[in-house]
């Protein structure tokens, strides 16, 4: 145990395990916990990356397959809605893993297992495939989507809480930007003449990679090791529920968005699947490359406070679509959906920062204080993010859901972006009951310098 001033030991690695580590304490992170979190923070961007491309695979090959495969609109639909499905149910497992294997270790691990839906479509993706060898194999990509549950319950352990919701935003975002790069890529070998296999190919050797990396560069904390049951405690919680639901309206959207905005193109509008693959990256891109932003802006301004207005902003995206799908304007609906997008993307990091804070408060509720305190809530926010981006996830299944059950009863979207509508006005209703209705909670940070006395500093949640 150290003085509140004095900086632990430099990280023991033997065996590539930090036994010693406490973000918190001020003097230990700027000698030498934060050139530790900074590298781990990198390799786990790169591994999530591949993995959100991998998860988002079967958004761009439906693309590819023309009238020859003899899938209909309504089985594409139903073919991403059930690949969305497994990302999000696997993302439970995935954060117990963190604690079973360590966070280096299983980076590894679930790196190297996204070669097996790679290399499964790259055998089966041919026309004359069967639609249920074609929804086998596609449920095999779903693993790619687990990789986010494992990365932000990992990365959540090395940062101190006021670095979390910059940490986080910049993990979560470098992940998700792996969907608008494999939409990219397609458009390049589209435009080129290429198929799918070459797809599947380049990014084969991209998966050895990832996991070549962070076996030579991650590490394993000690103290996130054999706690399984932090899930449990946060699975007993009601705020992780909450929070489950805010960020279905976030993230949820983001996914669902990112695997359905083609085809909707497709199916409304008439698009080629090059004039789709066109503008279908743009969306994702902004929205992966604002969440940082977004954490950011919670950091400073309290995430509670800027979920609440982009609730707002992303009900008036909606009621643009609805008016430009009725209108059947092309680029005022191209338009509303990257705004849409970014807006989700900005909500990520927003909702996901107000986590650690959340359970920061509760420790201080319950008398702890300091490093204890500290201690207590990287346990329970670690363990509520995988249960949290599980559910959150489950959104994306909804929205690909409501748009077959839309384009079946009406043979457009409009049905799908109204229930979208109601669903960002309950999000917005339940921010501000729970998180604002009174003055946000401030939650008190202790920390150390130099001298001998903890400083104590407020975030809100």
């Amino acid at each position: 145990m150290t003085s509140p001033g004095t900086a632990p030991a430099p990280p023991s690695r033997g065996g590539r395990w930090i036994r010693q580590w406490d973000p918190e304490n001020e003097t230990f992170w700027k000698e030498t916990g934060e050139k530790v979190a900074r590298r781990n923070l990198f390799f786990s961007v790169l591994s999530e990356h591949i993995g959100f491309s991998i998860w988002t695979l079967w958004s761009v090959l439906v693309l590819f397959m023309g009238p020859e495969y003899g899938l209909t609109p309504a089985d594409k639909f139903m073919l991403t809605s059930m690949v969305t499905l497994v990302g999000a149910v696997v993302r439970v497992p995935y954060t117990f893993a963190v604690a079973i294997f360590g966070g280096r270790n299983w980076t590894i691990v679930s790196a190297g297992m996204l070669l097996i839906p790679t290399v499964a479509a790259f055998t089966v993706m041919e026309p004359g495939t069967s639609f249920s060898t074609f929804l086998l194999v596609g449920l095999l990509a779903g693993v790619g989507g687990g990789n986010f549950a494992s990365s932000m319950t990992n990365i959540n352990a090395f940062f101190p809480l006021r670095k979390k919701g910059w940490a986080l935003g910049l993990n979560a975002g470098g992940g998700n930007i792996g969907v608008p790069v494999i939409q990219l890529a397609a458009l390049a070998i589209i435009g080129a003449g290429g198929g799918p296999r070459v797809l599947l190919g380049v990014y084969i050797p991209l998966i050895v990679m990832a996991a070549v990396l962070a076996a030579l560069f991650m590490d394993n904390l000690e103290n996130v090791k054999n706690d399984t049951g932090a899930a449990k405690d946060a699975a007993r919680d009601a705020h992780t529920w909450i929070m489950s639901l805010l960020y279905i309206g976030t993230f949820g959207s983001f996914i669902g968005y990112s695997f359905a905005f083609g085809q909707v193109l497709q199916n409304q509008f008439g698009r080629t699947p090059l004039e789709a693959a066109y503008v279908t990256f743009i969306g994702p891109l902004l929205g992966s490359l604002i969440r940082p932003l977004g954490g950011w802006l919670a950091d400073r301004y309290g995430g509670a406070k800027i979920s609440l207005w982009n609730y707002v902003a992303m009900g008036l995206a909606t009621s643009v679509l609805i008016g430009a799908s009725m209108e059947k304007s092309l680029s005022l609906f191209t338009g509303a959906f990257v705004v849409l997008f970014v807006l989700s993307g900005l909500g990520n990091g927003s909702t996901f920062k107000m986590i650690p804070g959340i359970f920061q408060n509760k420790a201080l509720a319950k008398g702890l204080q300091g490093e204890e305190a500290a201690a207590y809530g990287r346990r329970l926010s670690g363990a509520s993010m995988g249960l949290i981006g599980a559910v959150g996830a489950l959104g994306g299944v909804g929205i690909n859901l409501a748009f077959r059950q839309s384009f079946l009863s009406y043979g457009s979207g409009t049905g799908a972006f109204v229930a979208f509508l109601a669903f960002y006005a309950v999000c917005f209703l339940v921010t501000w009951a729970v998180y604002l209705r009174r003055t946000a909670p401030r939650v008190p940070v202790t920390t150390t310098t130099s001298e001998t006395k903890p400083q104590l500093t407020y975030a809100e949640v």
